[in-house]
């Protein structure tokens, strides 16, 4: 008997140990360690053999061609792809590749310039042609099964292979083996493997329509909102949220030794306001989406494992949001980040939640200051978030996402003279993550100080929620924390209005409805829902329903039609304007840009090529290198860096203008 009669009867058997190989391969390529991926198939062997299975189901098409060879060998190319594509990824930001991310697929040259070097987009395209030319030749010249295909056994046998996998699925969620919920999902790709966890967040998004769905089950709903008193018209402070990044108390930790308070502000103010523990969707990243909750007063429970909304549905319409409620009551609404406007996405969502206006990094003037990891400190915020209230008559609501305790945190001494010194974490390296984190809050803490003293003689009435949008990148456990719960910061609500003091915990989705409460505001589906219901008989069932109905339904509680529209929000509180140029050298051709609200993003654009721009304060722009002429065609666009992370550049333009008469400092705005 020939070898391949042998493995052709032993093909499942054989198929299935490949897949094992495969899965092994991309599981070290997305730790980028094979000892890592060792360590999780030994310790962890019922979700390795899960995700092998996942793979060999796929893998069972191949028997319904005679070139099955040819056919394992394309799928194998094909999870191998999304193995790269993850492990590539994984070396340039912490989120791995989900299903949001795959419309970047289509652009595939983009993304290798997004996350390669200029020599790996070359070596990438050689090798896909490779790729591409190999798998021409194998199926030309492959082996092949020369047996008849049994097709009316194959089919069913694939079929009842596929059906197997989904018992298997649904018994491994009931054992608890895997999970459809990831507080964290850069840790649910290392716990429960990489294709399941793609699966899921391509798969299972949004929300579920409920059992019960209908516009009776909706007015029923509205109807326990009814004894809720009528918004005040009187009185309307301003309303401020101050999302802290990664911001939480490290003594709550039970191993380290801190050598002072790093928070002492916050921890007064909590002790003198109302305050209590946070609880956010997210632990150790997921910025957005405890945002999202905020923003929103919506649970993340409810969506898909792993799922950020502000990559998804809010792609694709508006969203109730206290913004939209409050621009209703006669507010102004403003987002403050001190870090790149497309940082995840918010320039594109933030008119989709009911923004006014976004001032993020590239509008704010002059030189600020950034930590040894390069994010720009928050001690910047205090001003933009003054500058805010003063833009308008109007009451303002500013949301303002810090950006200054992001990681990934040192493993290795860093700060020279640190303030704060930590010891007591299991390893050296987590010493240093602590003590390079302990400083960087403590530097935030004394923003927040700054902050609350500046608001503090401010002649308008506010109310300013501060809070950590989640626990830093640290590895923690429940065991490690005194408070036993990982999905748990602190919030603060300080005021200049003498609001008594009420000490609870809540939920990130229910604090808007909490503020909006204690100053006499009751507007809103959403809000009104958790200021009635909060801590009654199926609350969250019927805020299941009712999220589903404003986001995914019929929207019966707008009468069938969405009321809000997409705002046409401004970047930045101000236009940057030109006033004049200045020529200044015959020899090198040198000019000085007059004009106003100029920052350190603001770059020169002549006749649409981009030049070499110097700031040199809010006023006064520097260029050199070039002749202007005639009809010469100049801008000032704020343009992205993307400081953050290796992106292509983004710009936004504002005011164009044209050169006349040889004049290269006389100029006439072109309408």
């Amino acid at each position: 008997m020939k070898i391949s009669d042998v493995c052709n009867k032993i093909s499942p058997v054989l198929q299935a140990l490949w897949c094992a190989v495969l899965y092994f391969i991309i599981e070290a390529i997305s730790r980028h360690s094979i000892a890592e991926a060792w360590q999780y198939m030994t310790g962890k062997p019922l979700v390795f053999a899960y995700n092998t299975a996942f793979i060999f189901t796929t893998m069972l098409i191949v028997y319904l061609f005679h070139r099955r060879f040819f056919w394992r060998v394309l799928v194998s190319a094909f999870w191998l792809f999304l193995g790269l594509v993850n492990g590539i990824l994984l070396m340039n930001r912490v989120t791995p590749f989900t299903g949001p991310d795959l419309h970047m697929l289509t652009d595939g040259l983009s993304i290798m310039q997004k996350y390669l070097p200029a020599y790996g987009v070359i070596l990438g395209c050689i090798l896909i042609g490779l790729v591409l030319i190999g798998l021409l030749i194998l199926f030309i010249k492959g082996p092949k099964y020369k047996k008849k295909i049994r097709y009316r056994y194959v089919i069913p046998l694939i079929l009842a292979g596929i059906v197997a996998f989904g018992g298997i699925t649904q018994l491994a969620l009931e054992k608890r083996i895997l999970s459809n919920y990831f507080g964290n999902i850069a840790f649910a790709y290392e716990d429960y493997g990489y294709p399941y966890c793609l699966a899921t967040t391509i798969f299972n998004t949004g929300i579920k329509s409920p059992r019960d769905y209908s516009e009776s089950e909706i007015k029923r709903i509205e109807k326990t909102e009814e004894n809720l008193p009528a918004t005040k018209e009187d009185k309307k402070p301003n309303i401020l949220f101050l999302q802290l990044e990664s911001f939480f108390d490290p003594t709550l930790v039970n191993y380290l030794d801190i050598s002072e308070d790093p928070i002492p502000t916050f921890r007064k103010l909590m002790k003198n306001y109302s305050s209590g523990y946070y609880k956010v969707p997210s632990v150790g990243a997921g910025t957005a989406n405890t945002e999202f909750e905020t923003i929103t007063g919506m649970s993340l429970h409810y969506f898909g494992p792993g799922e950020y909304p502000y990559k998804s549905i809010l792609k694709e319409t508006t969203c109730e949001s206290a913004p939209y409620v409050l621009k209703n009551l006669g507010y102004s609404t403003h987002a403050v980040h001190n870090n790149e406007a497309n940082f995840y996405g918010r320039r594109t969502i933030f008119p989709n939640l009911g923004f006014d206006t976004f001032t993020s990094e590239e509008y704010m003037a002059g030189e600020n200051l950034k930590n040894p990891l390069g994010w720009v400190k928050d001690s910047v915020l205090t001003d933009e978030i003054v500058k805010c209230l003063d833009s308008t008559e109007e009451p303002d609501y500013v949301y303002t996402i810090s950006v200054q305790g992001h990681g990934d945190y040192p493993d290795e001494p860093i700060l020279e003279d640190p303030q704060i010194t930590v010891s007591g974490a299991p390893t050296e390296e987590l010493n240093c993550k602590w003590e390079y984190y302990v400083n960087e809050i403590h530097e935030m803490d004394n923003f927040v100080k700054d902050l609350v003293d500046t608001l503090a003689d401010y002649p308008e009435d506010v109310v300013l929620v501060m809070y950590g949008d989640h626990l830093p990148t640290m590895g923690l456990t429940v065991e490690d924390l005194k408070n036993k719960y990982l999905f748990q910061t602190e919030y603060v609500i300080w005021d200049n209005m003498g609001l008594q003091k009420k000490n609870e915990n809540l939920a990130s989705y229910q604090i808007a409805a909490e503020v909006m409460d204690r100053v006499g505001i009751h507007d809103g589906t959403i809000f009104r829902y958790h200021q009635a219901r909060r801590n009654t008989k199926n609350y969250q069932v019927d805020l299941e329903t009712l999220q589903y109905d404003l986001l995914y339904g019929d929207r019966y509680a707008y009468q069938g039609e969405n009321p809000f529209q997409r705002t046409k929000m401004r970047m930045g509180l101000y236009d940057a304007t030109l006033d004049s140029i200045r020529f200044v050298s015959d020899s090198d051709y040198t000019y000085y840009i007059q004009g106003t609200n100029f920052t350190p993003s603001s770059q020169v654009k002549l006749n649409g090529e981009w030049y070499d721009t110097v700031y040199v304060s809010p006023t006064t722009l520097v260029i050199t290198g070039t002749e202007m002429k005639d009809f010469d065609r100049l801008s000032v666009v704020q343009r992205s860096n993307s400081s953050t992370r290796k992106a292509l550049s983004k710009s936004y333009d504002r005011a164009v203008y044209a050169l006349y008469d040889k004049n290269p400092w006389k100029l006439e705005k072109e309408e």
